[in-house]
């Protein structure tokens, strides 16, 4: 680990006070959030209340807290899923409100906790890079017409291919061995993927629009434990080659303890701590220290 890494680090781990969050040098975070506050539409009850947070480039944040903490709705945010308040979250110094949306959702791409693929192909999976689109028949859906996808190669080709970018089929088995995929499986149908293969080919084709970063929701959630490694293993790599900013929402405090760099602790719609993993025994906040002894 190099030393700008280390100071980041260091300039990180301290406790929050209140709802207040870390304040990073601009030019070592990748994305700031800002006083994010949420309230339900329905209810009034707050979501997010004031969240202060700095992403650092090239590193793995991961999120974790009680169910209904605010994690998802925190993490969605970030491309614009939902709306932010003007000037609550910054990209690079820059309000994503600001930004065309599609352009910033393929700046920042996202990984569900289920796979949504195309019918047909891994190789289309992969042409079909930009989820942000409307499609017209996804796996499992009947009665729609097809979007024409077939392979897997196919379907990750597809959102480079609304900006006129075709992947040549060597940059498609690059792609899938970056998810940790054989690149043999491109021809294969999605119908025929386990749901391991089906995510890691969905996190393939956000990969072919070369995102700056993911946003991950409970990928291996639904996973067993050796294709919740592959995951894993898939994610570092990206970091180590590609210094990829990772925000990963997990309930799994053995997950985020294994891959991320730092960890955000949210309570109640709060950020209450941001430590490094090895020391998450060491979160000061009443319910924060409850959901750790349990998890």
């Amino acid at each position: 680990m190099g030393s700008t890494e280390e100071e980041v680090r260091e300039h990180l781990l301290v406790n929050i006070d209140g709802a207040r969050g870390v304040d990073l040098p601009a030019k070592k975070a990748k994305l700031q959030v800002r006083d994010l506050t949420k309230q339900s539409e329905t209810t009034g009850e707050m979501i997010l209340s004031k969240v202060n947070l700095d992403v650092p480039e090239g590193m793995i944040m991961g999120i974790i807290g009680p169910s209904g903490s605010g994690k998802s709705t925190l993490l969605r945010a970030l491309n614009r899923l939902w709306e932010p308040p003007s000037g609550s979250v910054l990209l690079d110094g820059h309000d994503i409100c600001k930004l065309d949306v599609l352009t910033l959702r393929r700046r920042v791409g996202m990984l569900f906790q289920l796979p949504a693929l195309f019918d047909g192909s891994v190789d289309e999976q992969l042409r079909h890079g930009d989820w942000t689109v409307p499609i017209k028949k996804c796996k499992g859906e009947k009665n729609k017409e097809s979007a024409g996808a077939g392979s897997v190669a196919e379907n990750v080709r597809y959102g480079p291919q609304l900006k006129g970018k075709k992947l040549t089929e060597e940059e498609v088995k690059k792609l899938l061995s970056l998810a940790d995929l054989d690149p043999a499986l491109a021809s294969k149908a999605a119908s025929q993927l386990s749901v391991g293969q089906a995510q890691r080919v969905a996190l393939a084709r956000t990969l072919a629009n070369d995102p700056e970063v993911l946003l991950l929701d409970e990928p291996t959630s639904a996973l067993d434990p050796i294709s919740t490694q592959n995951i894993e293993e898939a994610i570092v790599r990206l970091k180590e080659s590609r210094r990829m900013t990772t925000v990963l929402v997990s309930h799994s405090v053995k997950q985020i303890q294994r891959i991320a760099d730092l960890v955000c602790l949210l309570v109640a719609g709060e950020m209450v701590e941001v430590l490094e993993p090895a020391r998450l025994s060491e979160a000061q906040h009443p319910m924060a220290r409850r959901f750790l002894q349990l998890s």
